[in-house]
C-alpha cells in the first residue's frame, strides 16, 4: 500500500516528536538530576510527576503543535478536557517514571495517534539505547529501520512474558496476583519491567513473547499496541475484545499465545 504524503508527515512528527522528548529525558539522566520529585494526591499514592515529564511533554507538544495546531491531544501531564479534531495524540512524555527517579535504565517515551477513534502511528523511543520503535497501520513495524516482528513461540509453556503491577489500583491486586500465578505456572517466565511501553515494543521485536496488564492508561498502550499489531500480533483486553484503550486491561502478543493466555485469565476474572 502506497503512503500518502499526509501520512509520511504524520509519522515523521511522531518520531521527531518521541526523539524531543527523549533529548530532554536524556539530558536529566545524564546529568542526575531526575528533577523535583512531587506527589500529585489527585493521581493517588505511588504515582510521581518530575519536572522531566512536564518538560519533555511540554517538548514534544511544541513539535506537533507547530506543524499540527488543531489536532487534539491526550497527554498525561497536560490532560485536553474537549476533542473536536479527528486526529488525537496520545502521549507519554516518560513511561517509567518511577525508574528514572531511581536511575533503573527503563524508560521510554511514547507518542501514538489516533484517527477517528482507531489508532494509526505508535511510537516508542528509548533514549538511553537509542532504540525507536515505530509502526502505522498498514506498513508494518520497525526498530531502527529494520522490520520487526512478533515472535514465533507458539506454546505458551514456552513462551517468555511480561506484565506489570497495578499500582495504581492496588484494590485489584488479589486478583492480578491470582493471574499471576496461573501464567507464571503456565509460561517459561515472567519479567517485569515498569515500563509497559516497552514491553510491548519488545512483544513487537520479538524479545518477549506476550504481555498482560491490569489497569493501564491509554497513553500506556496506545503507541505500543499499534507496534504489536503492525508487528503480526495481536492486541485484547481480558475478554479477547477491542475494549483494552477504554478498561486498561491488556493482552498482548503472538494470536496464538494470546489465545492460550486469554482462559487463564478468564479463570480469575
Amino acid at each position: 500500500m502506497r503512503k500518502s504524503r499526509v501520512e509520511d508527515a504524520l509519522v515523521d512528527v511522531a518520531v521527531a516528536a518521541a526523539q524531543a522528548g527523549g533529548e530532554v529525558i536524556l539530558k536529566a539522566h545524564r546529568a542526575r538530576v531526575p528533577g523535583t520529585l512531587t506527589e500529585s494526591s489527585a493521581k493517588g499514592m505511588n504515582d510521581y510527576v518530575t519536572e522531566v515529564d512536564k518538560a519533555a511533554e511540554a517538548r514534544i507538544l511544541s513539535v506537533i503543535q507547530e506543524v499540527y495546531p488543531g489536532h487534539d491531544f491526550q497527554a498525561e501531564e497536560t490532560p485536553q478536557e474537549a476533542f473536536t479534531s479527528d486526529y488525537r495524540w496520545i502521549i507519554d512524555p516518560l513511561d517509567g517514571t518511577t525508574n528514572f527517579i531511581h536511575g533503573y535504565p527503563m524508560f521510554a517515551v511514547s507518542v501514538g495517534l489516533a484517527y477517528q477513534g482507531r489508532m494509526k502511528v505508535g511510537v516508542v523511543f528509548d533514549p538511553l539505547r537509542g532504540e525507536l520503535f515505530r509502526a502505522e497501520t498498514g506498513q508494518g513495524a520497525y526498530l531502527n529501520d529494520v522490520r520487526i516482528q512478533v515472535s514465533q513461540v507458539r506454546r505458551l509453556e514456552e513462551a517468555l512474558l511480561t506484565t506489570g503491577f497495578p499500582f495504581k489500583a492496588q484494590q485489584h491486586l488479589h486478583k492480578y496476583l491470582e493471574i499471576f500465578k496461573e501464567l507464571f505456572k503456565s509460561s517459561s517466565g515472567i519479567r517485569r519491567a515498569g515500563a509497559a511501553a516497552l514491553d510491548l515494543a519488545y512483544v513487537a521485536s520479538g524479545r518477549a513473547d506476550g504481555f498482560f496488564e491490569m489497569m493501564l492508561s491509554p497513553w500506556d498502550m496506545a503507541a505500543g499496541a499499534v507496534l504489536v499489531t503492525e508487528a503480526g500480533g495481536v492486541v485484547t483486553d481480558f475478554m479477547g475484545g477491542e475494549s483494552y484503550m477504554d478498561e486498561g486491561h491488556i493482552v498482548a502478543g503472538h494470536p496464538e499465545i494470546v489465545g492460550q493466555i486469554l482462559p487463564r485469565i478468564a479463570r480469575h476474572m
